[in-house]
């Protein structure tokens, strides 16, 4: 009853909570009209685009897509659960980098843990892999994370430029994770599983649908179009094709209300606290510089931060500290690959755990914070060394 309880607070008191925080804040001018119209000028395109993005993997998934892949993957392992985790390994990153971390806490997690389940396989390590990469494999592409698109938003760049610039703590949140994973459970990772069964398609014209619009809409995201329209355009055809051929699905419930509504709070508050002295405050905590030093201080505080609250108001709080470029970079690398101790340290990783929860897999968090603490210590220094090696610092 207790975990039910907490349940229902984080999931729908807290959101209104912070978004009645960040309306106080305007009506008693702590946050000013003039501010507010700064954030929303800035912010408005971004939550359309994961409003967007949320509606279209909702209805990919309905199509039954995922499951599609899932079945393949289970054919393309050949019996080998070594190889399987592989192929789920690619799955989850793919997920992760083009359709956002939230897409594969949400959506590939359950389809990931039950395919284990359904071969006898140990369900945890495919499960940590989904949620480590689910965070970590979260800072290659400007949609692969909100913190990304506020940093590529404040850099005015290209999603090319953008990961020019973090492409080798990039590599380091992806491979150090699977090394420590592939170390740690390499004996329940040996041996082989039996032939799996393969999901029904319930519409196959309406899967052919959309996996054409996402076929699409990938590389749309990449071309430095503003991504809100790509976005948009995709989840209006997808919309119109339910419409015509499946209008069942079509529900208000995937607006995701909740993470919009602490997600405009936290702007709010964060820019109210900037405006009457956040930045200076935290300049003192934070640094400045681009020495290794001063950018392993930044992301240890991103990450530290993280941890503590969650790493989205932490990158929001610590942006106008960043400056450079390369600072900014620094500082994505702390709030995004270090979000591994703390359950709430992201919200992939809340919405993974409600997934495990429904599926009857328990995660101890003790271990969990531990192993997500001597991950977060291996991959850090190392993401921000090659950051600070490939930006030119040295």
């Amino acid at each position: 009853m207790a975990g039910t309880w907490l349940t229902k607070v984080r999931s729908y008191v807290l959101p209104s909570g912070i978004l009645l925080a960040g309306v106080v804040c305007l009506a008693t001018g702590f946050l000013s009209g003039l501010g507010f119209q700064a954030l929303a000028v800035r912010t408005v395109p971004i939550l359309l685009f994961v409003v967007a993005m949320t509606v279209v993997t909702e209805l990919v998934s309905e199509a039954g897509l995922f499951q599609v892949v899932t079945d393949r993957i289970a054919v393309l392992g050949r019996g080998r659960v070594w190889l399987l985790w592989l192929l789920i390994v690619a799955l989850a990153a793919m997920s992760t980098i083009f359709l956002s971390l939230d897409t594969t806490a949400v959506l590939v997690t359950p389809l990931v843990v039950l395919l284990a389940v359904h071969a006898g396989i140990p369900p945890l390590p495919f499960a940590l892999t989904t949620v480590w990469l689910a965070n970590t494999a979260s800072l290659i592409l400007p949609v692969s994370n909100l913190t990304n698109l506020l940093a590529q938003n404040r850099l005015a760049m290209s999603p090319l430029e953008y990961a020019r610039l973090v492409w080798a703590p990039s590599l380091v949140g992806v491979v150090v994770p699977l090394l420590i994973i592939g170390v740690a459970f390499r004996r329940q990772l040996r041996g082989r599983y039996g032939p799996q069964p393969r999901h029904q398609v319930v519409d196959r014209p309406l899967l052919v649908v959309s996996a054409v619009i996402l076929l699409f809409l990938l590389p749309a995201l990449v071309s430095g179009i503003p991504v809100q329209f790509p976005a948009l355009v995709a989840a209006f055809l997808l919309l119109v094709a339910f419409a015509w051929k499946r209008p069942s699905a079509l529900k208000w419930s995937m607006i995701p209300w909740r993470p919009l509504m602490l997600t405009v709070g936290l702007f709010m508050v964060v820019e109210a606290l900037h405006a009457n002295g956040l930045a200076a405050l935290l300049a003192r905590v934070a640094g400045g510089g681009e020495s290794l030093p001063a950018l392993l201080q930044l992301a240890g505080t991103g990450a530290l931060a993280a941890n503590a609250a969650n790493n989205l108001p932490a990158y929001l709080a610590l942006e106008p500290v960043a400056g450079s470029p390369v600072r900014l970079a620094a500082l994505l690398a702390g709030v995004n690959l270090g979000p591994l101790i703390s359950p709430w340290a992201s919200l992939a990783t809340l919405l993974w755990h409600e997934r495990l929860q429904a599926l009857n897999v328990s995660i101890r968090w003790s271990g969990f914070a531990v192993a997500g603490l001597v991950t977060a210590v291996l991959v850090l220094p190392a993401a921000v060394l090659l950051l600070w090696v490939s930006s030119g610092m040295t």
